[in-house]
């Protein structure tokens, strides 16, 4: 029986919903199972259930399955790769092998004769045995082990010469493609691809943590096949190899389950001491632009942030280090102010997500198209708002300062630790005293803390000491603690959500201003008429609220 036919019989799908889902799959080019698992029809575990009922086989989860070294080393992992099954254990003289396309007859036979004895099949989703695959012979490693399959030396000298024909050959292409393609299943934000003497580091950052992407050691050998083919993707002079070079790629990938998605990646080549650095930062073009309402600010702070970006003029700034979610924010506020009778402009570096209603320029420096030559051009164009990508020297400093006093609401982002160093670090840019305390309305300071993973954490009492004096446990008395599963990569934790921390500017704040006080003087003067509401207040409450564990909000927010 088809697959189909056995969903059919079970009752687990209906006719029309058959219909649908096969003619979806068709045109996607993916497994019946995570068509259906993307319509809604059925999870991927719901059909493997009824497929190995149907079969009369057990069913399996890997992640909750120990699986046996001397099972995996019975069978050659191109055999591993080629039938995408993966031996589980050796049980009364036959070998038991995971797969989750138990209807494909040949593997039986494939299987017994490279293991020399009879063999058991139990089913488990296609995933988990993607991941366990992935765990035990690394990221690509099936192209890796087609690469090495013939002569050491002449692989080797292959890949060190001949770059520009080595690179696009298919296997090359598959290979770098799959480092790629994991990333966007992993939920990376940044790809990087590390030279050293005799090894090739290649990390995936997610969450915000930097974490080993698994590829095998013999990626080594390929490391300029995988530099050219990625500059041939990104437009780049594959002969130069003495200067830093900057390229994008755009590229589409279908995430089991999910929609085809476009992704943009930025690439930065640099030349290093033992070869050329790579760094991918991965955009979703296909993302949906998020709202206030959905980025986790708690509602007192996402009012008065609404009142401050709905001010007909004035300087609105969003601080924090890089990878915080400035951006985001910003384009969340323009998503929400931004209608037929404003008229938004923007200048960006890059232009990272494109706002329906907002004229977006991107920054070119080799034309000198700069932040400041941008937005003395923008004003030209009769702006009522206008966001500046990063205030990042005095030229756009004063700009941006001149073009609020003129009428315009500035939106910018800058890099300081706090809200209340945002005002000291315009003024060390050189703008007047004076100018700062009457064109700056409000800053908003963020970060980014990794949420638990809804799959696998539990709510205990916290520990003693686990709290400092100013956290709180919830309602029950109860904490998060993050645990670790398949979901999760056994991290504990998956996504991230907003810690802010809002500075209002009013006349205490301001008078501390003129008078070039410190950021801790502007941050006495806010707390007096309340209008300062601290990165580690903000903290507490999603400690309190389970969010998040009281070590990831003290970690993020203890130089704050």
């Amino acid at each position: 029986m088809a697959l189909g036919a056995i969903l059919l019989s079970q009752g687990l799908v209906t006719n029309e919903q058959l219909d649908h889902a096969t003619r979806e799959q068709s045109r996607a080019g993916e497994r019946l199972e995570h068509t259906l698992a993307r319509l809604g029809f059925a999870s991927t575990e719901q059909v493997m259930r009824a497929l190995a009922e149907e079969l009369a086989m057990p069913f399996v989860r890997l992640d909750e399955t120990e699986i046996d070294e001397e099972a995996v080393r019975a069978v050659p992992p191109r055999l591993v790769f080629k039938l995408r099954a993966i031996p589980v254990r050796i049980e009364g003289g036959r070998l038991v092998v995971a797969t989750s396309d138990p209807l494909r007859l040949d593997a039986f036979d494939q299987l017994r004769m490279a293991a020399g004895m009879p063999v058991s099949l139990v089913v488990a989703e296609d995933e988990d045995i993607g991941i366990q695959i992935r765990n035990r012979f690394g990221v690509a490693g099936d192209v890796l082990e087609a690469l090495g399959a013939g002569d050491a030396a002449p692989a080797d000298a292959k890949a060190e010469s001949s770059e520009g024909d080595n690179a696009s050959e298919a296997s090359v292409v598959r290979l770098v493609n799959d480092l790629l393609f994991e990333a966007i299943r992993e939920r990376a934000t940044d790809i990087h691809i590390e030279p050293y003497e005799t090894e090739l580091h290649v990390r995936y950052r997610i969450d915000g943590i930097m974490s080993d992407a698994g590829v095998p050691p013999t990626i080594h050998r390929f490391r300029n096949a995988i530099v050219s083919r990625l500059k041939i993707m990104a437009n780049l002079n594959i002969a130069e190899k003495r200067r830093p070079q900057d390229g994008r790629i755009t590229l589409k990938q279908r995430v089991p389950g999910q929609k085809l998605q476009e992704f943009d990646l930025r690439l930065s080549v640099i030349p290093m001491l033992y070869g050329e650095g790579i760094v991918l930062r991965i955009l979703s073009k296909s993302a949906v632009l998020v709202g206030l309402d959905e980025l986790g600010m708690p509602e007192k702070i996402r009012l008065r942030w609404f009142d401050l970006v709905s001010r007909p003029h004035g300087i609105v700034l969003v601080t924090g280090p890089t990878g915080s979610g400035k951006s985001t924010t910003l384009y969340a506020s323009l998503k929400q102010i931004v209608t037929g009778e404003v008229k938004a402009i923007t200048v960006e570096d890059p232009v990272e997500y494109h706002v329906s209603g907002v004229n977006q320029i991107q920054v070119n420096h080799q034309v000198g198209l700069d932040f400041a030559a941008g937005l003395r051009a923008i004003l030209r164009h009769d702006p009522d708002i206008i966001m500046i990508g990063e205030i990042r020297d005095a030229e756009t400093a004063n700009a941006a300062v001149q073009a609020s006093l003129t009428g315009h609401l500035v939106l910018s982002t800058m890099h300081t630790n706090d809200s209340c160093g945002a005002a000291t670090r315009l003024l060390d840019m050189g703008v007047e005293p004076f100018l700062v305390a009457s064109t700056v309305e409000g800053v908003l300071a963020q970060r980014l803390l990794r949420r638990v993973c809804r799959s696998c954490s539990v709510a205990r009492a916290p520990r003693d000491g686990e709290l400092p004096p100013d956290f709180y446990p919830g309602e029950d008395g109860l904490v998060a603690e993050s645990v670790g599963c398949r979901d999760c990569r056994g991290s504990g934790f998956r996504g991230r959500i907003g810690c802010y921390e809002l500075l209002v500017v009013d006349e205490l704040s301001r008078a501390e201003i003129m008078k070039r006080a410190s950021s801790r003087a502007v941050e006495a003067a806010a707390r007096i008429g309340s209008n300062l509401t601290a990165l580690r207040e903000s903290s507490a409450e999603l400690v309190a609220r389970r969010v998040t564990t009281a070590s990831e909000a003290l970690a993020a927010v203890k130089t704050a």
